[in-house]
């Protein structure tokens, strides 16, 4: 695993070089990069800390992680098929719009520009805040994420071939400082009490209420999965290299997450970290001490930018292809010379900075996660409608999958729907506003 995950970081280093001459197209490394970089954000650095409010032993943990790594898996198949049928960037707009109804695809695009992929920018800024906070208060606040912001989203202003290099470069980073945490988390013997309990509670545990909360905050972690698919209009040779950035991205990214839990576990208690967003400051301060965690806390707030540039790329080109297709939002039906949608790029950059400065992290994160939940479920489902075509990739065991996708997603919204009924809520008023908005765009 280390192997490959060191050939592939070698490859991102040469791609951002080679990069340099390609300004339309991108293969699969650069997405890849994209899939990588919108995985590991937030969830695998803060979910931790909730996770251990209810569930405590580490065969827990790690099942969780695993489940989640599976299912994530599942959906790279589906959306691998679903690209390669559909040569155009957009993602599940495309697929709910043509294979089940457009009003579905509608409320897709309006959820992912009101909360989809604004809320994990905006929870994104807020980690780099809770990290950086406690070394400078008055520096590291909420305007510094919104400076953020703004200055990712004018990079992502000038062309595809920018977009693709500053984002090859930023995942190289954020992938080299992920394995390094793994290697040092592995290497060195824990120095107090660690947060490890390989007992026998797991099998009481996975009945929990609290199990299946849990597992929605693995989900929102591994989100990102379906990454590629939302540019396919973008990428060389989709058929090829869709599937290809999908899964092998997803597999990646699932070792990593595995191996970081144990490793926070490893070098924290339950204690320490249980509710706690900065898991991973709290682990390796304990190792190596404050000021080695501060160092920590700057390489974890850099990563998060490759996080940021990755949503800011991706949920613009869904705004925008919805914007050709409604006359309410026609007015941001624009792209630049350069082919990049740039009303729809601020518009999300704008409603992400409303977001990091009105919301807290837990409650934007918990709707969040409910929302991405329902439409990604609704997503995969379509794939019982698709009619492929000749040289489209072809998803393994379909429908088994699929079927289990859906069923296993439900569980998860339902115990949600019971335990954070007021997130839940909130995330299905941005449903039924989307539904309302759909009808006045149709009238005018």
């Amino acid at each position: 695993m280390l192997y490959l995950a060191l050939s592939l970081l070698i490859d991102y280093l040469s791609l951002a070089i080679e990069f340099m001459k390609v300004t339309h197209k991108i293969g699969w490394k650069t997405a890849a990069a994209l899939v990588i970089s919108s995985m590991i954000g937030t969830g695998v650095f803060s979910s931790l800390g909730y996770q251990l409010i209810d569930i405590q032993n580490t065969w827990s943990i790690i099942l969780l992680w695993v489940l989640g790594g599976l299912f994530a898996l599942i959906g790279a198949f589906t959306y691998a098929e679903l690209g390669t049928n559909f040569d155009e960037s957009g993602g599940d707009y495309i697929f709910l719009s043509k294979l089940i109804h457009p009003i579905v695809g509608y409320v897709y695009a309006w959820t992912s520009l009101t909360v989809g992929f604004t809320a994990p920018i905006a929870i994104s800024v807020m980690a780099m805040k809770s990290y950086l906070n406690p070394i400078n208060p008055s520096i590291f606040n909420e305007w510094f994420g919104v400076l953020v912001i703004i200055i990712l989203t004018a990079i992502h202003s000038i062309s595809i071939g920018q977009s693709g290099k500053f984002h090859n470069i930023s995942t190289a980073i954020k992938v080299g400082f992920v394995l390094l945490l793994i290697i040092l988390g592995f290497s060195f013997v824990p120095v107090q009490e660690t947060g490890l309990n390989f007992g026998n509670a797991w099998k009481e545990e996975i009945f929990l209420p609290g199990f299946a909360v849990a597992l929605l905050y693995v989900t929102y972690a591994y989100t990102g999965w379906n990454s590629a698919a939302y540019i396919v209009g973008e990428i060389e040779d989709p058929r090829r290299n869709l599937p290809k950035a999908l899964i092998l991205g997803t597999g990646l990214v699932t070792i990593v997450y595995v191996l970081l839990q144990v490793v926070f576990l490893r070098h924290a208690s339950v204690e320490q970290m249980s509710g706690k967003v900065e898991v991973a400051f709290i682990a390796f301060q304990n190792l190596f001490g404050t000021d080695w965690g501060h160092w920590l806390s700057y390489i974890i707030a850099i990563q998060l930018i490759a996080t940021v540039s990755g949503y800011l790329w991706i949920g613009s080109r869904i705004t925008y292809a919805m914007s050709k297709d409604h006359s309410l939002w026609n007015i941001i039906a624009v792209k630049n010379k350069n082919g990049i949608p740039i009303k729809a790029l601020w518009l999300q950059a704008i409603i992400s900075i409303i977001l990091t400065l009105t919301g807290t992290f837990e409650q934007v994160l918990l709707y969040a996660s409910f929302v991405l939940q329902l439409m990604g479920t609704l997503t995969v489902a379509s794939i019982f409608w698709l009619k492929g075509r000749k040289g489209a990739f072809k998803s393994p065991l379909k429908p088994l999958l699929q079927i289990a996708f859906v069923v296993f997603s439900i569980w998860i919204l339902g115990y949600m729907l019971i335990e954070r009924p007021k997130e839940s809520l909130i995330g299905l008023l941005f449903v039924l506003s989307g539904i309302v908005t759909y009808f006045l765009s149709k009238r005018k």
